[in-house]
C-alpha cells in the first residue's frame, strides 16, 4: 500500500483514504466549439500513460476532500513528491 503525503493536510496517510483524478496538468482547449469531433474525443479520452516518471491528480476522499498532484514513478510505484493543484512540480517528467 502506498502512503501519499497530502500537500494540504500536510501528513502522509495511506492510499485507501484517496483517488485516483487522471493524468495532471491537461489543459482545456481554449475554443471547444471550434475541435473537430477527433480533436474534442482525443482530448477527452487519450492521455500520455508513460512509462517512468508521470504527474497524477489524487483526490483526499477521506481527509480534506481537495485535489491535488502527485509525481510517480510508474515503474517503481513510488511517489516521489506531491504539490498542490495551480503549481509546477520540482521533478519534471513526460507529462509536465
Amino acid at each position: 500500500m502506498l502512503l501519499i503525503h497530502c500537500p494540504h493536510c500536510r501528513e502522509h496517510r495511506e492510499e485507501e483514504e484517496f483517488s485516483y483524478g487522471g493524468e495532471a496538468h491537461i489543459v482545456r482547449p481554449l475554443e471547444p466549439e471550434a475541435l473537430s469531433d477527433e480533436e474534442w474525443g482525443d482530448y477527452l479520452f487519450f492521455r500520455t500513460n508513460s512509462r517512468g516518471i508521470h504527474h497524477e491528480m489524487w483526490y483526499h476522499a477521506v481527509g480534506c476532500r481537495r485535489y491535488f498532484n502527485a509525481t510517480r514513478n510508474t515503474v517503481t510505484y513510488e511517489i516521489l513528491e506531491t504539490y498542490k493543484t495551480g503549481t509546477q512540480p520540482t521533478i519534471t517528467g513526460a507529462s509536465a
